[in-house]
Formats: C-alpha cells, structure tokens, sequence
C-alpha cells in the first residue's frame, strides 16, 4: 500500500476523533458560557495542573510530610507527557496551557490513527471504523480533551502491538517504552512485548523477539532512575502516591465503590461510575474472550483491569477503560451492525453526561 492511500485511509480515524473532540468542545464551551468562566479553566484543572508544574518547574525533591492533600506532590507522577508538553511549548512558544491542549489533542489524533491501523490488521475496514468510534467515544473519553496521559498511553501501547503483528521487535520494545514512561498503567505494554516474544521463540525459534521485553521497561526504569538522583530514593513516586493519594489497602477500591453505591446509589458521582464501570467490564469482557482476540490483547487487557482492581482508589473506572483500548475495540468491531449503533449511541450520551459532570466538578476524572 503506498503513503498516499495509506495518508486517505488514515482519515477515517482522524475524523473520528475529530468528530469527539467537537462535541466536547461544544458541551464544555456551553458550561464555560453559562458559567462565566474560561473553557481553559475547565480542561485544566485535576490532575492537569500537575502535569503542567512539572512541565513549566520540573519535580520537587521531596515529598512533603503528612498524608493526604498536605503530602500531595508533583513527584507522583510520571514524566512522559510533561516532556512533551515542555517540548511542544519550546517548539510553539505557546504558553503552558496552551502547549498542553494542543499536545494531549496530537497525541489522542494519532492514538486513534494507531488504533485504526492495529484493529484493522484482524477486522478490516469496517471493523476499524466501529472499534475505534467506540473507542474515542466512550464514556472515559472526555479526558483526551485535558492534559492527561490517555491519548500518549493508547497512542503507544497501539504503535508497540502494531509493531509486534509485524515482528518489529525493537520498534516495538520502544513504544512499550515510551507508554511506561506515561503513567503507572501504561506499564501493562510490557505483558504484550513478553508475551508476543514466547510465541514467537516457541513457534519460530525466533530469538530477536526478546528485543521487545527487553526495551519495554526502560521508559519507566529510566524515571525511577532519575528519582534516584534527583530525590535520593528510586522509591519516591510510590512514596509519594501512598501518602497523598493511594492511601488504603491493596484491592479495596471495587469492594468500597460498590459499597458506597449500594448504600448511597449516585449520591457521590464517583462510586456511582466505578460501580457501573465494574459491572459493565464484565459484559465487556465475554464479548472480548468470544472473538478470540490475539494473545498480546489479552495479556494488555487483563493486566490493565488487575492494575485497576488492586489499586485502593482507582478501581474500574471509564478512565481505565479508556486505557483498556483493545477492550472497547474488539468489542466494537465484533457486534453486530444493531447492536453496535445501540451501543454507541447509549456510549455517546454516557460521554456527554461524565463531560458535564466533570465540567461541573462533581465527577473527579
């Protein structure tokens, strides 16, 4: 296939993603104008704001005493994307916030190119263009409006499987690389490198293939490196998040979501979607297994949900599915053409209502 008709084909998923990005912009620049407030100061507020210190001051070098919003700190959290939005605003001259729009919008326009591309390899066209709409337009979407990792997770994790179908082991232990550097999740591109490398050794004697797990910790082995240097301890993004936000014990946040739900039903936003998130991956996940999807897929998928379930606080959120992309894109792509338009339209209005939620503060995404 040559550039040109791979460049046409590429915007079907650009228009897509275009097609999101105008009705969010359009429902927060509705809020914004009710509230006489700026949409910049909707789209950068929650974890945005770290994001954007780090970028425009770097880390700290050390975490505050005390725990919860007393301890909180830039150190937990990792510094792919303040890289980049640092980058694009020397590049642009851009002020911060601006650069950082602009870069998490890139960054979700060529995740969902990436997506097209790898969920064409098993589905085809049209199973392409149903796996990614379902994708970038699921309810945990809104957050590839902010300056958030989403977009850079799901643009690399997506390049690293496309390169791994193709056994480009290096390329494809890179992009691993780089989705590790993002965010604690993205650390799950990693199972798909190991595992496409036992297939590929047991199958194909193919030991190029360990190329792959290989590269695909050094994004995240470089940061707690730097750490090191920098704060004294490889250990202080932990530390940090223990103390200022993961604070509990390991597996609790699904029990307490559905606990507080059962007991209080919507009443705080937030344990109302983590509960209905919950049960929602378990439909999820039978439609997933029933399309046999490849191993690495599978490997990502489950390993994306466990870091979710053990996590005090995070729990199964529209967030993690988000990340969880191979998760909405096989779904997608396998329903049947009624089902899938059901689906999707009902994703649509679950989008538009977290968006107001979250532009109103009562939805923490």
């Amino acid at each position: 296939m040559g550039p040109k008709r791979a460049a046409l084909l590429s915007l079907r998923p650009a228009g897509i993603f275009a097609l999101s990005r105008v009705g969010i912009f359009l429902i927060i620049s509705a809020m914004a104008l009710s509230a006489h407030q700026s949409i910049m100061s909707k789209l950068i507020n929650w974890d945005a704001k770290w994001y954007l210190l780090i970028a425009e001051k770097g880390y700290v070098h050390s975490v505050p005493l005390g725990h919860g919003n007393p301890a909180q700190c830039d150190l937990g959290f990792f510094p792919l994307l303040p890289l980049l939005v640092r980058w694009v605003h020397f590049v642009t001259g851009f002020g911060f916030n601006v650069a950082g729009i602009l870069t998490t919008t890139l960054l979700g326009l060529f995740a969902s190119v990436a997506v097209w591309w790898l969920l064409r390899e098993f589905f085809g066209r049209v199973g392409a263009d149903r796996g990614t709409a379902l994708i970038f337009l699921s309810p945990g979407a809104f957050v590839l409006s902010m300056v958030y990792t989403e977009g850079a997770i799901i643009l690399f994790v997506a390049c690293s499987m496309l390169a791994l179908q193709r056994r480009r082991w290096l390329l494809a232990g890179l992009c691993a690389a780089a989705a590790t550097a993002a965010d604690p999740v993205g650390t799950a591109a990693i199972v798909p490198c190991v595992v496409a490398c036992v297939v590929a050794i047991r199958t194909r004697g193919e030991w190029r293939s360990i190329l792959a797990p290989l590269t695909a910790p050094l994004g995240v082995g470089l940061f707690f490196l730097y750490l090191w240097f920098h704060t004294g301890s490889p250990f202080s993004w932990l530390h940090a998040q223990r103390v200022g936000w993961q604070s509990g014990y390991l597996g609790t946040g699904i029990p307490e979501a559905m606990w507080h739900f059962f007991d209080h039903g919507f009443v705080d936003p937030n344990y109302g979607v983590k509960a209905v998130s919950a049960f929602t991956v378990v439909g999820l996940l039978v439609l997933f297994f029933r399309a046999h999807p490849p191993a690495p897929w599978v490997g990502y998928v489950v390993t994306v949900l466990v870091f979710g379930a053990l996590s005090p606080v995070i729990g199964v959120t529209p967030r993690l599915l988000l990340r969880d992309f191979p998760l909405l894109g096989v779904v997608g792509a396998k329903l049947p053409p009624v089902w899938f338009e059901v689906t999707l339209a009902f994703s649509v209005m679950l989008l538009a209502a977290l968006t107001i939620a979250a532009g109103g503060w009562r939805w923490t995404p």
